[in-house]
């Protein structure tokens, strides 16, 4: 087994800017499930083959697809290593957050220390 690096910061940059959008996350799925050509992918959208081509590059950019040429097409699949590494980013995160709401949890169940009754403390008059 390869030991993973951690991803650089313009890594992760580019990972979320990738995922950010609906269309990124949808085309990744698919290459995901099979290696597909772009002029494919861009037949399942309502936009043109240029606007795919762009969604498909930001991914490429990212690292979370590879592009390859095969005669005149270009195919597309998805790049597991890279999203393993981004999975494992976001498990850091979720195992940061998941302890920060077991800390609170822990500071909530612990019983309120008692409230000094301030009915016996004498009280002084203004201007005294």
């Amino acid at each position: 087994m390869v030991a993973q690096r951690e991803l650089s910061e313009a890594e992760v940059d580019r990972v979320f800017h990738a995922l950010a959008t609906s269309t990124r996350r949808d085309i990744l799925r698919r290459t995901i499930e099979r290696e597909q050509s772009v002029s494919t992918l861009a037949s399942e959208y309502e936009m043109s083959f240029a606007a795919v081509q762009k969604h498909v590059a930001v991914l490429e950019a990212a690292n979370l697809i590879v592009k390859r040429a095969e005669g005149r097409e270009r195919l597309v699949r998805a790049n597991p290593e890279m999203i393993a590494r981004a999975r494992a980013l976001l498990a850091r995160y979720e195992e940061l957050w998941r302890s920060r709401i077991a800390r609170l949890d822990d500071l909530l169940a612990e019983k309120p220390a008692s409230i000094t009754d301030t009915t016996d403390v004498p009280r002084t008059e203004e201007g005294d």
